[in-house]
């Protein structure tokens, strides 16, 4: 079968590899669609923590059931996602239902070789049906699951002031789930088409152009002087994670979704004085998987809004130093696979 390799930073080579053989407790799923997410942006770049090459990326994926083992309720050709996230199932984080934290979680395509292949197994424990959904939309589950978690962490409460750092595809779902729950958005990014696309598809009112040296102005003229109840960094840059603690309420909370390689460092005073609570928020679970699937199959959301490029798998290497250019207005890439 065809795989697509990560073979250095840099570097995208399409090679032979076998096709994998059925084992007790897996299922073979021939991939059909792939998301392009930026942990395999960041992994071609040479920024990804946890990682080592050579590597097959691919982790936001949807497919067909070819075989299986031990997986009631799952039929051959079945359209099905998964949770990318092997966990032991014992750890304390694993016992507590924080699957998505085990002490060995290993992600597919970042700790082990992912799904841009023509058929993947996963363990059939990871399976998560198709409920109606498309292919294409479900490929968009596990990128929309990531900021569905973070804000359930977040806790958000109708009517307070959510200040998302980062208008890409992760930030895009954490701007989306926080409407759900009747926050007041705020958008911060350096990069004015997301910012029009947050104005014009998702109706955000309050947006802010990073670059300018007006932004805590701005954000208190929006927030009547108050600032911002929750913020959310879902950039993973290293000086929006810094400063983020500045854009903080009094008794805020500051929840990191992005992740970034190098040291945060922020003010010990200004944390304490604000009472701050800060988080970090990692992957996702099964319950955010479903509730993601929930709001998709309501029309709560749309995150097939979000693709701005659809590439065949053959085209794949050739795309990946385009959609890291800010000036080609990428937002999400799918990979369709016939």
């Amino acid at each position: 079968m065809k795989a697509f390799v990560c073979t250095k930073a840099g570097q995208m080579d399409y090679t032979d590899r076998p096709e994998p053989e059925l084992k007790p407790g897996f299922t073979i799923i021939r991939i059909r669609r792939i998301g392009i997410c930026g942990t395999d942006l960041h992994a071609f770049e040479g920024n990804q923590p946890f990682f080592e090459y050579p590597r097959i990326l691919g982790h936001e994926l949807s497919g067909e059931v070819v075989e299986f083992d031990n997986a009631p309720g799952f039929k051959k050709g079945d359209p099905v996602t998964f949770l990318p996230y092997l966990n032991c199932g014992t750890c304390i984080a694993c016992r507590a239902g924080k699957t998505n934290c085990c002490t060995s979680l290993r992600v597919c395509g970042v700790h082990i070789d992912g799904g841009m292949v023509d058929y993947f197994a996963v363990p059939s424990r990871l399976l998560v049906p198709a409920q109606g959904l498309s292919l294409t939309e479900l490929a968009m589950v596990e990128p929309m699951s990531i900021g569905a978690h973070g804000i359930r962490r977040a806790g958000i409460e109708p009517g307070e002031f959510v200040l998302v750092m980062g208008a890409g595809p992760i930030g895009l779902g954490a701007m989306e789930f926080a409407r759900i729950r009747g926050a007041e958005l705020i958008v911060m990014d350096s990069n004015t088409h997301r910012l029009n696309f947050c104005k014009t598809r998702l109706n955000i009112s309050h947006t802010i152009q990073v670059g300018n040296d007006s932004i805590l102005e701005q954000l208190k003229d929006i927030t009547n002087g108050e600032m911002a109840a929750t913020v959310i960094d879902a950039s993973g840059n290293l000086s929006a994670i810094n400063n983020g603690l500045n854009y903080l309420a009094h008794g805020g909370k500051y929840i990191l979704i992005g992740l970034q390689k190098e040291k945060f460092v922020f003010s010990h005073p200004e944390f304490h004085k604000k009472e701050a609570t800060l988080m970090s928020s990692r992957n996702a679970t099964r319950e955010d998987f479903n509730y993601v699937i929930q709001c998709m199959a309501n029309k709560k959301i749309n995150p097939l809004e979000f693709i701005t490029n659809r590439v065949a798998f053959s085209e794949t290497a050739a795309g990946f130093p385009d959609w890291l250019n800010p000036s080609n207005h990428i937002i999400k890439v799918v990979v369709e696979k016939d």
